[in-house]
């Protein structure tokens, strides 16, 4: 729910229920459409149609964008065939593809019904392009100019057909619907002659994204170039459509939060936390749980291959949780790190032998400090504070040198997996914590319990 003043909620609520229209309208047009939709979210289902009615007609479509698609499908539901026409008209192309992809199918039905023809083929040549790609998040509406245009000329048009473009500060220079390259408002209005043609103060410098392109990395060139939007061409580099900066903040939000869940072991959810009932939660997670509870299994298969070792020393089963947890921490941390310098597009799987040499330098030093501490608290607190004659040197030693090799295999496992997965096509989160702790906690326990057999039977 987008963030809003509490107190004004409050008073919003009041002026609702005492039914003065005309001052909650007048507080209404004063405030932002995130704001507008976060007070619809709060109120009444029933209450909802009424208030929507006092919004004019463009502030009740950039509302009616930023409320959730339950509220959404409510209020297409109660609108009559007129109204849900003008919210309709009033949407940009690509808020009105989102609205018919998430909308049940008579809803949809109802919505492309009251399209205007060119509106319908726009949403259906959006909605063909694959998932995830920068065709599926573009919006058709952008002003185009020709290279022969003067500046007055261009002026002129940007004033004629802006009013129903999605941004105006920069146009694209097409003939044909060839992308030649694009100028800006800024460039237009400083320009000291009007006569000036747009091919000779254009920028043919045109950074473009394909159709096809995953829309994750057309969210990162907006972001590095610190541009407000970027053409969207196909293959015959005719330009189709833009993709602005307020799209790919959503992108990248939405892929944040898939990677946040899968790194937690989690299926991604696109319903928000509150949203989702019990049984939406529990299809979420049970399939990861299940997997990591098999593969656990063979944590257990290798201490039952080593029962003769911890049948002669038994005080190294203490040490099993420490070892595991320390080797689980160790690639936790080296898987996330990647994982997110992967999504930066720093990394890419030319670099995997620099990354497992840092990654061992760093576990040496990390495993060799532990080490250290562990030896210190096995001498002087298990065995002289606590008593434990069992906790001998040698126990000590296995102990110690396992707990080195732990954190520099797992760092190797952390790092590598990640970039595996990516060079296979998976998406590199699936390797995060759960998956690379089942996997090295039995590294662990079979590196504990060789070097245990090694030194001690």
């Amino acid at each position: 729910m987008a963030e809003h003043n509490v107190t004004l909620e409050i008073t919003l609520k009041l002026l609702l229920d005492e039914k003065k229209y005309s001052t909650l309208k007048d507080i209404l047009v004063t405030m932002n459409p995130a704001n507008i939709a976060g007070v619809f979210e709060e109120i009444e289902p029933e209450k909802t149609p009424l208030l929507f009615r006092l919004l004019p007609k463009e502030l009740a479509a950039e509302t009616f964008v930023e409320m959730q698609p339950e509220l959404q499908e409510h209020l297409i539901k109660g609108f009559s065939d007129s109204e849900l026409r003008e919210v309709v008209q009033e949407l940009y192309i690509d808020d009105a593809a989102d609205l018919v992809e998430e909308m049940p199918a008579n809803v949809v039905k109802r919505i492309l019904a009251q399209a205007d023809p060119q509106m319908r083929k726009e949403i259906n040549e959006i909605l063909r392009y694959p998932e995830n790609s920068a065709g599926s998040i573009m919006t058709t509406e952008y002003v185009s100019l020709r290279p022969q245009m003067t500046v007055d000329e261009a002026i002129k048009r940007i004033r004629r057909t802006g009013i129903d473009k999605e941004t105006i500060y920069t146009c694209y220079v097409t003939e044909g619907r060839k992308l030649l390259g694009f100028v800006t408002v800024k460039d237009l209005l400083l320009t000291n002659e009007d006569e000036s043609l747009i091919e000779d103060i254009m920028d043919k410098n045109v950074i473009c994204v394909n159709t096809m392109e995953d829309q994750e990395s057309v969210a990162h060139k907006l972001s590095k170039y610190n541009f407000l939007a970027l053409p969207v061409v196909d293959n015959d580099n005719r330009m189709v459509g833009i993709i602005t900066f307020d799209d790919a903040m959503d992108v990248l939000e939405d892929e944040v939060t898939e990677d946040i869940e899968l790194m937690a072991g989690m299926m991604p959810s696109e319903k928000t936390y509150l949203r989702s009932n019990v049984f939406d939660v529990f299809k979420q997670r049970i399939p990861w749980l299940m997997l990591l509870m098999v593969s656990a299994t063979f944590t257990g298969m290798i201490i039952t291959g080593f029962e003769d070792a911890l049948a002669a020393t038994v005080v190294l089963t203490a040490f099993i949780p420490m070892l595991m947890d320390t080797g689980g921490n160790s690639g936790s941390q080296a898987s996330v790190t990647i994982i997110r310098a992967i999504s930066l597009g720093e990394l890419e799987f030319s670099d995997l032998p620099k990354v497992i040499w840092k990654e061992i330098r760093t576990a040496a030093l990390c495993g060799s400090a532990l080490s250290l501490a562990c030896f210190a608290k096995l001498m002087l607190v298990d065995r002289i504070i606590f008593h434990n004659s069992s906790v001998t040197l040698s126990v000590a030693a296995v102990v110690c040198a396992t707990m080195v090799l732990t954190v520099v295999v797992a760092k190797i496992i952390g790092c590598s997996l990640p970039m595996v997965a990516k060079r296979i096509g998976f998406d590199p989160a699936v390797m995060a914590s759960p998956f690379i702790t089942t996997i090295v906690d039995a590294v662990s326990l079979l590196v504990y319990f060789l070097i245990a057999q090694a030194i001690l039977i």
